[in-house]
């Protein structure tokens, strides 16, 4: 649980969660914001190391994330794989074959201007929920790649004051 207060940034940038066959996690993020709070949440996941040569035949992964302004709900997300993951993730509906994916949400005053600069980059669907809410989802061949791209997008939404944890 995260709690933002009045006039306050928080950046929520784990690392990647590598999951491998067999895995089984249910995870929950609730955030819940101040009426001026400011929020950059990013959370990578990794469906198997693709160089190692790993495949998900057999996992449970759902993620959920709740963020609330002054105790309304302003973003709902859920993610629920079941089973032979890697199948799953082959499906043109779902993944289209990627093996890794990045869900991003930035609430801030300057959202809009920010999408402008963001949406050019390809494999990511990218929208305005709010005037002040940016969503934005990130599919990728692994993790390289999936990093490859965020680093840019990451690098405007924090001003160049990314954690040198994220660098390539």
């Amino acid at each position: 649980e995260l709690s933002v207060g009045l006039i306050a940034k928080v950046f929520w940038l784990p690392q990647e969660l590598s999951l491998c066959d067999g895995a089984a996690l249910h995870r929950k993020l609730y955030c819940d914001l101040d009426e001026n709070a400011q929020l950059l949440l990013v959370e990578p996941v990794v469906f198997g190391r693709a160089l190692m040569g790993e495949r998900l035949r057999h996992a449970y992964f759902k993620d959920q994330i709740s963020i609330d302004r002054c105790g309304a709900p302003l973003y709902r997300d859920t993610t629920h794989l079941n089973g032979d993951v890697e199948a799953l993730l082959g499906s043109r509906g779902i993944a289209y074959g990627a093996r890794a994916m990045a869900s991003l949400v930035y609430v801030g005053p300057d959202a809009e201007a920010r999408l402008q600069r963001i949406a050019r980059h390809k494999w990511l669907g990218v929208s305005l929920i709010q005037p002040d809410v940016m969503v934005l989802r990130l599919l990728a061949s692994d993790s390289f790649e999936m990093r490859r791209t965020l680093l840019p997008i990451l690098d405007d939404l924090t001003d160049n004051t990314l954690p040198t944890s994220w660098r390539l």
